[in-house]
C-alpha cells in the first residue's frame, strides 16, 4: 500500500490496497476509500466519509469536516463521494448537519482550487465548479452544470441540468435547466454550447430556444408564460423537464433581464 510514513490514518479506516496517501495526510475514521484514489499531501479526510474509486483529492483539500452550522450537534453525519472526481487543492467539502444526513458528490465532477461545498449540498455528475465558487448548504446542482469562478449559490436553491453560471454571478433563486445565467440569477439565454457538447440535436434545441424566449425574453407573468409555452411549443422531454423544474420551485426561479443588455442569441 503506497502510504507515506508521515500520514496519520485512524485504525477504523478502510483503504483499498491501491490507494495512494501523500505526506502529512490525516484520515479520520470510520472512513472508506476505494481503489485507485490518490490523496495528495496535507489533505484531511474526516470521519464518516465514503470516497469511491479513481478520485483525486488535492493538496490541502478538506473532505468530510464538520459543517459550519450552529445547528450541528456533533452527531453522526456523512460525506459521500462517487467515482472519477477531481477535487483540487484546498477544496472544502463539509459533511451533513442533521444526524444521518449527507453531503454528496456524484461521478466525474471537477471541483477546482478553493471552491467550497457546504453541508447537505449535492452535485450530480459531470459538474464543473471553478476556483473560488461557493455552494451553500442544501444546494442541489444537477448534471453537467458549470459554476464559473467566484460564483455564489445561496442555501436551499437548485441549479438545473446544463446551467452555465458566468463568472462572479450569484443566485438566491433556482436556476432553470439549460440556461446561461449571470449577475443576480438573471437568465441570459440558452446554453447552446453546453447543449451541443452534450450531444443535443437541433430538433431538441429549437423547442428549448423557443420556450426560453417566452419565459425569460421579456418581463412577464410567469404563470401565463408557462401556459403560453404549453400551448405554442412542442412538448419535447427537454421542454417538459424545464417546465416541471419551474413549477416545482419553492424559492422562485431566476428572472429574465429587466434592463440594459437583453438575452444572448
Amino acid at each position: 500500500m503506497p502510504i507515506d510514513p508521515t500520514a496519520r490514518i485512524a485504525p477504523d479506516v478502510d483503504l483499498d490496497p491501491s490507494v495512494e496517501v501523500g505526506p502529512g495526510v490525516i484520515i479520520d475514521g470510520p472512513t472508506r476509500i476505494g481503489a485507485g484514489t490518490r490523496i495528495q499531501a496535507h489533505a484531511y479526510i474526516g470521519p464518516y466519509t465514503t470516497i469511491g474509486e479513481n478520485n483525486l483529492i488535492g493538496f490541502g483539500a478538506i473532505v468530510g469536516h464538520e459543517p459550519q452550522d450552529y445547528a450541528f450537534t456533533g452527531e453522526e453525519s456523512y460525506t459521500i463521494i462517487g467515482d472519477n472526481n477531481i477535487i483540487r487543492e484546498y477544496v472544502t467539502i463539509h459533511r451533513g448537519t442533521k444526524p444521518g444526513s449527507a453531503t454528496r458528490v456524484g461521478n466525474h465532477n471537477f471541483l477546482m482550487g478553493l471552491s467550497h461545498m457546504a453541508h447537505n449540498s449535492s452535485l450530480g455528475n459531470h459538474v464543473i465548479v471553478v476556483n473560488g465558487a461557493l455552494v451553500g448548504g442544501y444546494v442541489e446542482v444537477a448534471d453537467r452544470a458549470f459554476i464559473s469562478a467566484n460564483c455564489l449559490l445561496h442555501q436551499f436553491i437548485r441549479v438545473g441540468t446544463l446551467v452555465m453560471m458566468r463568472g462572479g454571478s450569484s443566485a438566491s433563486r433556482d436556476l432553470p435547466p439549460y440556461c446561461i445565467t449571470d449577475w443576480q440569477h438573471t437568465v441570459r439565454g440558452l446554453n447552446l454550447v453546453g447543449l451541443r457538447r452534450a450531444g443535443f440535436t437541433p430538433e431538441q434545441i429549437r423547442p428549448l430556444r423557443q420556450a426560453v424566449r417566452i419565459l425569460f425574453g421579456k418581463p412577464c407573468n410567469l404563470k401565463l408564460a408557462l401556459e403560453q409555452v404549453e400551448r405554442e411549443v412542442p412538448l419535447t422531454p427537454e421542454v417538459v423537464h424545464l417546465l416541471e423544474f419551474i413549477k416545482a420551485s419553492k424559492r422562485g426561479v431566476a428572472m429574465g433581464p429587466r434592463q440594459g443588455r437583453g438575452m444572448d442569441e
